[in-house]
């Protein structure tokens, strides 16, 4: 794609990002085969190509934006298909950052959009105020129907059933290995996941600790600030960011680490992000080294060779978390270590395409996520399975605010097939 930029426009490095991804588009028209958005909606301006050009439009101009292109970038799932699928290597996920914190800046949003925004980046990140706004949620949830506005009635129907009690084991602290130490890791426990549901990162540490890790809750670690990122506030996104950088490098300086483990698929890609996040920060070589160091749980279950167990007699559905097959290119791992310890994997026809979760989408765009997790538990439950697994605590609220199929997070079923106990939503349907 040929870019008009001039050379004051591309000092800036952002522009000069956006620049690159530009000119790497053919318009060739793959990615709109693979996009949720276009899948559903049907409009051009609803696919990557369509989004790349508005953004092409906005930013060589230097125009303020307009509602029309708002709409259309906003509609966007940052689900990053389009990545896996382009025959030309666009990198999407970095220009539509850009233009997200190009929207945030010059963007005059109505008050119910800022509303919403600001209401959001100041609980969903922070688990006791998120602990807070579920239990009023959970409350006002019968009257939910009487909200005049979708996007706060989702936000009353997210909250689940029941909302567990706090987990010291997310406290700052080092767990040692049950046996000789192999590794030496820091575990990522987040920030919504630590409000909704406690038992993915206690059935984490025990699997590690179980497979010969020491695992490390580093103080000061929190989370990632992908939701705020996806919002287009850099500042709030790369504060929490820079808070987590330094948190983790000081244990690497310290006693060092083999690894930064993430079970929250969104927060892996962020955080394996912040090399570029930070490229042009005082923090560059820490946030470098902190990106390198991060790895998905499945990635470091491989390296620690899971055993090998018999038949467990569960058909359990995968689902492939976007951001963990498109945003870090992780497609077999999990199916590998699933079928490793026992169990027999199926998966849904188009597993590429989004549950609509997508962090905070499903808040601020209910009817397109509805109409795509009501597709995905479809496909999902064509296949029968006895459970479905997934490895973002994202994906598994929404799937599971649609279907009656117990979901869990994959290590959950890992860690009870290696001598764990039995995942409780498992328990509850005998």
């Amino acid at each position: 794609m040929q870019t008009t930029f001039s050379p004051q426009q591309l000092t800036d490095p952002d522009t000069a990002r956006s620049n690159e991804i530009l000119r790497a588009c053919v318009h060739c028209g793959f990615c709109t085969a693979t996009c949720p958005t276009y899948q559903v909606l049907g409009d051009e301006l609803d696919s990557p190509r369509g989004r790349i050009y508005l953004i092409k439009d906005m930013l060589e101009n230097e125009r303020a934006p307009d509602a029309k292109t708002v709409k259309h970038i906003d509609r966007c799932l940052s689900c990053l298909a389009c990545m896996t699928t382009c025959p030309s290597g666009v990198h999407y996920m970095h220009l539509v950052d850009h233009a997200r914190a190009y929207i945030e800046e010059h963007y005059d949003r109505a008050w119910s959009d800022r509303a919403l925004r600001w209401i959001l980046a100041r609980i969903l990140p922070h688990p006791t105020r998120f602990r807070i706004a579920l239990l009023g949620a959970k409350i006002g949830r019968p009257f939910a129907f009487l909200m005049p506005d979708a996007r706060l009635k989702a936000m009353l129907e997210m909250a689940p059933r029941t909302i567990p009690p706090v987990s010291r084991n997310d406290d700052p602290q080092s767990f040692a290995p049950s046996g000789p130490r192999r590794k030496r890791v820091a575990l990522m426990t987040g920030c919504a996941q630590k409000a909704l549901n406690t038992d993915i990162n206690d059935a984490t540490i025990r699997l590690l600790r179980r497979l010969g890790c020491e695992v490390v809750v580093a103080k000061g670690a929190g989370c990632c600030g992908a939701l705020t990122h996806h919002m287009g506030k850099v500042d709030e996104s790369h504060a929490s960011a820079a808070t987590n950088i330094r948190a983790w490098v000081h244990e690497m300086d310290g006693e060092g680490l083999d690894a930064i483990v993430i079970n929250t698929s969104g927060c892996g890609t962020t955080v394996k992000d912040y090399g570029h996040m930070f490229r042009n920060d005082p923090l560059a070589a820490d946030a470098a080294r902190v990106s390198e160091k991060a790895k998905d749980i499945s990635e470091v279950l491989m390296e620690l060779e899971l055993p090998e167990r018999a038949d467990q007699g569960l058909t359990v559905a995968y689902h492939a978390a976007c951001s963990l097959q498109h945003g870090q290119k992780i497609k077999t791992f999990p199916k590998d270590l699933l079928k490793r310890a026992g169990f027999r994997i199926v998966e849904p026809s188009d597993p590429h395409l989004c549950c609509g979760s997508a962090g905070t989408y499903n808040l601020m765009q209910p009817e397109i996520s509805k109409q795509l997790k009501d597709r995905k538990v479809r496909t999902l439950e064509a296949r029968k399975p006895d459970v479905i697994a997934a490895g973002n605590i994202g994906c598994m609220m929404q799937i599971g605010s649609g279907t009656g199929v117990p979901v869990v997070h994959t290590v959950e079923l890992l860690d009870w097939a290696t001598g764990g106990p039995k995942p409780p939503s498992l328990i509850a349907v005998g």
